[in-house]
């Protein structure tokens, strides 16, 4: 396994790591979640991801079961959790301080853990100021409820204000984004975020590496039947691999397919190294819901050391989608 710093932080997460979005307390249960991450850990990811809006909270709570029927020593993993989405009630959403507080504590609690790692907004909320996001951020840092915080789908521009915010008011700004990545969406990280990695240190642990499913390949002869996309909550999804560009983008996977083949590797596997080649990736966040997936996308590290320059090359050519250099939001 190959370790990352987190942006400019001290803290190292491993390349790959294993999230719960979708699976974890939805779509399996805790016996193979249990499974899932002791493949993970053992092949030494120590970085897993949850949020509170992940089955409705469920997602902590599995995940917080398992955590303490392995025993593995509190220094040895990371954990994160994302604020945003917490229930209906009028509070249980947001970014107010109040949910903010209240949801960190409750995530806590489904995990069993007295902190996570990193804590994120899982998305920016246009009803509260950022100072009082911040402010609220902070105090669960110096509760020691939380050791790192971050942001979820920001834009560069509400980024940059946070941070200019935290400087002027001396406080601790958003160490990590946690942005989509993939083959076929990379301009915000490519391109909108270029200029924050040096200015703040920006660390970035990037969600669906494969595209919900479109770079594995296994939609390139249609949606077989009992897959994930059958699933009635994710009908939203469905749609979306069976639009005009869903189809648009299997057909660019059949192309990158025989590239993946060449080199002795899955599709999923080139994806997920054709993230990891991105230096500004701290961690690719990985799902599963088999072990064996689990050490297939591990696979995925072998591939972005040993595959071959004109490889990536020749990726780019079928991509067609490289971004151009963004603006400074400075």
């Amino acid at each position: 396994m190959e370790y990352r710093y987190l942006g400019s932080s001290g803290l190292r997460v491993s390349a790959l790591s294993l999230g719960a979005w979708v699976t974890y307390g939805a779509q399996v249960g805790e016996k193979v979640t249990e499974q899932c991450m002791r493949a993970a850990f053992d092949a030494g990811v120590n970085f897993f991801d949850n949020a509170e809006a992940y089955g409705g909270g469920n997602a902590e709570t599995v995940m917080g079961s398992v955590l303490q029927r392995c025993g593995w020593k509190r220094s040895d993993y990371v954990v994160s959790t994302k604020i945003f989405w917490g229930g209906q009630g009028p509070n249980d959403r947001g970014l107010s301080r109040k949910h903010i507080l209240e949801g960190a504590d409750a995530a806590l609690t489904r995990l069993g853990l007295e902190y996570v790692d990193l804590i994120f907004c899982h998305r920016a909320d246009l009803h509260t100021p950022i100072e009082e996001t911040l402010r609220a951020m902070n105090h669960l840092i110096q509760q020691g409820k939380a050791l790192y915080w971050g942001t979820s789908e920001w834009t560069a521009q509400q980024i940059t204000e946070a941070w200019e915010i935290a400087r002027r008011e001396h406080l601790i700004g958003p160490q990590m984004e946690q942005p989509q990545y993939h083959m076929f969406h990379r301009d915000r990280v490519e391109k909108e975020y270029a200029p924050l990695y040096e200015r703040y240190g920006l660390g970035t642990t990037i969600w669906s590496p494969l595209a919900s499913g479109v770079l594995t390949g296994k939609y390139n002869e249609g949606i077989p039947d009992g897959s994930r996309l059958s699933l009635e909550s994710l009908s939203w999804l469905r749609e979306e691999v069976e639009s005009n560009k869903g189809r648009a983008r299997i057909e660019k996977v059949r192309q990158l397919t025989p590239l993946a083949k060449e080199v002795g590797a899955s599709m999923a596997q080139l994806a997920l190294a054709w993230c990891l080649r991105n230096r500004h990736v701290s961690s690719v966040i990985t799902g599963a819901s088999r072990p064996e997936q689990v050490s297939e996308n591990m696979g995925a590290l072998r591939v972005a050391e040993e595959a071959p320059v004109e490889l990536w090359d020749r990726i780019e050519e079928v991509l067609q989608n490289r971004p151009q250099p963004e603006r400074d939001w400075r």
